[in-house]
């Protein structure tokens, strides 16, 4: 359940948000998932450079299979700052409009950003993953905190990424000879298991398909292509063999 069901962030100064951080890092739950995945959330966010609009979406995709099932979008206003270490605060209020829009939740929620890999451990993922209290991985496209070894050319090569002496995730090439994305938990999900599951999202691209079809949703809503409000996706068609 959301705990702050209207909730906003514009009142906050960089001191509040690294206070509610540092609060909310005492309730990080890294424990293994309690059941089976058969469904996996994405999450993305878009805005227009310089603009208070922000365009939010979640997609429903079927684990391993990645299809699509559902997705929600919906448009609203944040004067939050885009700063590094503190994107939770711009993006979460959007994205749990989105949540609470849909009429299905997934078993677990892929987030485009950092899980621990933080420095305060509480990147979108983590954030995210308390409020409303879902297991939660963060992908991230760039490194934030941590350091990690050389990582293999090959598809799937991954490294461990260290902070402080600690664990905090996964560096992972995706495709043979492309940049990796960085894997870490969020909440109510180990390490371990983060690493597996993006395993079993990689499909042709760089980017695990979660957070990529909730890129080409959001971009889609945001120049006109798609309406706001839940949708079910269509049904694949047939295949003849």
């Amino acid at each position: 359940m959301i705990k702050r069901s209207m909730l906003t962030y514009d009142h906050f100064s960089i001191t509040d948000a690294t206070k509610l951080q540092l609060e909310m890092q005492q309730h990080i739950n890294l424990k293994p998932l309690e059941k089976p995945i058969h469904t996996i959330g994405g999450a993305d966010i878009s805005f227009n450079k310089n603009s208070t609009t922000v365009y939010a979406g979640i997609v429903i995709l079927d684990y391993p299979a990645m299809t699509l099932r559902s997705y929600s979008l919906i448009v609203a206003e944040t004067t939050f700052p885009y700063q590094s270490g503190y994107l939770a605060f711009r993006e979460v209020p959007a994205l749990l409009q989105a949540w609470q829009q849909s009429d299905e939740k997934p078993d677990l929620m892929i987030l485009d950003g950092q899980g621990i890999t933080h420095p305060r451990k509480m990147g979108i993922a983590t954030h995210f993953g308390q409020l409303a209290n879902i297991p939660a991985i963060g992908c991230a496209k760039s490194m934030l905190f941590g350091k990690f070894d050389a990582l293999g050319q090959e598809k799937f090569s991954s490294e461990p990424i260290y902070g402080k002496g600690e664990l905090l995730g996964y560096a992972l090439r995706t495709k043979a000879k492309v940049q990796p994305v960085y894997i870490s938990p969020g909440h109510l999900v180990t390490g371990e298991q983060s690493l597996d599951i993006m395993k079993s999202c990689i499909g042709k691209y760089r980017i695990p398909e979660p957070t990529r079809l909730a890129h080409e949703k959001v971009n889609e809503f945001r120049v006109g292509k798609l309406k706001s409000g839940f949708h079910v996706a269509p049904p694949l068609p047939p295949t003849l063999f």
